[in-house]
């Protein structure tokens, strides 16, 4: 970990969540991903993940590509799908990868994670959920490479992140 960030307290009230952490991480030089995990301690109170189809561009990110990916997990039977967008602002340009994790569930979709929240409160009366973003910058217009390097770190945290997560 390269350092630990604080968010703006007008984005973190506005952000609404019970918890987060936003980490920078460094493997080599020229290799860093940022790690962004909010949690949602019960979404009855209007408190609701903000999906980054909303947050980037409204934050001057344009994204250039959409779409989801699997990624394989040690320990799990079946890939993980994941939504992954490519963005630009300016200059620069990155990989965003992130998903919605909720009582041992991941979703990519934003619509299937509202329903699954409504199917977990009539079913277990809990409400609980997280949403996980990793941003990859891309290097050299090499989205490929930012996406492998995204994925990787997703693959090295994931098993140790789910314990802090609901499950």
């Amino acid at each position: 970990m390269a350092r630990e960030l604080a968010m703006e307290p007008a984005t973190r009230a506005l952000l609404r969540a019970d918890d987060y952490i936003t980490r920078d991480y460094v493997r080599v030089p020229g290799e860093a991903v940022n790690l962004f995990v909010a949690y949602f301690k019960s979404q009855r109170t209007g408190q609701t993940p903000h999906s980054p189809k909303n947050c980037l561009p409204g934050s001057g990110w344009i994204w250039t590509t959409s779409d989801t990916i699997r990624v394989s997990i040690a320990g799990r039977a079946a890939p993980v799908e994941i939504n992954r967008y490519v963005v630009s602002k300016g200059e620069d340009r990155a990989v965003v990868l992130y998903w919605y994790q909720s009582h041992d569930r991941v979703v990519a979709s934003e619509y299937q994670a509202a329903a699954f929240v409504a199917w977990d409160a009539l079913k277990y009366n809990r409400t609980d959920t997280a949403l996980v973003r990793v941003v990859a910058p891309v290097s050299n217009g090499r989205a490929d490479l930012a996406t492998a390097s995204a994925v990787d770190f997703i693959q090295s945290f994931f098993t140790a992140l789910r314990t802090f997560l609901p499950s």
